[in-house]
């Protein structure tokens, strides 16, 4: 059973999404390790440090997320954990902004996969399955 870290980063108490995303990807068999709201990133490495996880699943939805995961990647890697895949989805910048270029910029970031408001939690799904070979 593959584990997955999820959890709303920096100063973000939405907690709904959270649950939703927690139930789906127990629904499809992950063992799920959710650290809730307001969540730093060592709270994400650390748990994914003591629970060997597969991935790590970052939501955020009152626009800062950018600015939240800045050097996410390079903490991973420092943690040893630097091939870990990497998920952020939500409303993760501040404003109107073309996704295309806000997913640019978090897969420069080190993010395996970046999604917009409003994306499906089953499409994530789907991509962690193919990204961990399931």
């Amino acid at each position: 059973m593959k584990t997955v870290v999820i959890g709303v980063i920096g100063a973000d108490v939405h907690a709904v999404g959270n649950k939703i995303i927690d139930y789906v990807l127990k629904d499809h068999g992950f063992n799920v390790v959710n650290i809730g709201v307001l969540s730093s990133q060592e709270d994400f490495i650390n748990a994914a440090i003591e629970t060997d996880a597969d991935a790590i699943m970052v939501s955020s939805l009152y626009g800062h997320g950018e600015m939240d995961c800045r050097y996410f990647r390079e903490k991973c890697e420092e943690a040893g954990i630097g091939n870990i895949k990497l998920y952020v989805g939500g409303n993760i910048v501040v404003g109107k902004q073309e996704f295309k270029e806000v997913e640019k910029r978090f897969k420069k970031m080190g993010f395996d996969r970046a999604y917009p408001p409003g994306t499906k939690i089953d499409d994530a799904v789907t991509d962690l399955k193919e990204d961990l070979g399931l």
